[in-house]
């Protein structure tokens, strides 16, 4: 039997907008326990969103971090020899971790000078449904559609019930069933 998971810690708001998504997506970015330097990074990154789009930052980055989550993702599942990807949904905190994730991921990969502008960049794209963090969620999307019909494998595999029978010696001998559910 599995022990207790851990339990989740409560993520204290961030100082500037005071959000607890914020904080979150600072601790995901940061690196080596910089956190002044990756909130840092940040805040210039919703300054700069601000100035270009001329809306509230954190309006925008809240709806970049929506249009990034995921809805369904495929998990791979061994049955009979065979794998398969399965699609299955994804938990409500999964997604928003899967979205700054891929948020990060693709900012970091960009090409402009600074990360704060990267991340501004990525950001805003998010914000207006394009960019590369949207396509990596359409592409999950897609992968799940493609793969709906291992769907009915979502269960887990189920193992076959064992069937007693008597054995010469009068013990019982397990065996599995004649027939196939």
């Amino acid at each position: 039997m599995r022990r207790a998971g851990a339990a989740r810690r409560e993520i204290l708001p961030d100082p500037k907008y005071g959000s607890r998504i914020v904080a979150k997506f600072v601790n995901m970015m940061m690196y080596g326990g910089k956190k002044s330097t990756a909130e840092r990074i940040m805040y210039e990154a919703m300054g700069a969103m601000e100035d270009r789009a001329k809306q509230d930052a954190l309006k925008l980055f809240k709806s970049a971090v929506d249009n990034c989550k995921p809805a369904v993702e495929v998990k791979s599942r061994r049955v009979g020899g065979s794998t398969y990807q399965v699609p299955v949904e994804v938990r409500p905190d999964r997604r928003t971790a899967l979205s700054m994730r891929w948020l990060i991921g693709a900012s970091r990969r960009r090409a402009e000078k600074s990360m704060a502008e990267r991340l501004a960049g990525e950001l805003l794209d998010a914000a207006n449904n394009r960019g590369t963090a949207v396509k990596k969620r359409e592409d999950t999307h897609k992968m799940a559609e493609a793969n709906k019909a291992f769907a009915h494998y979502r269960q887990g595999v189920r193992a076959l019930p064992l069937v007693a029978t008597e054995t010469r010696r009068g013990g019982p001998q397990p065996r599995p069933p004649s027939s196939l559910e």
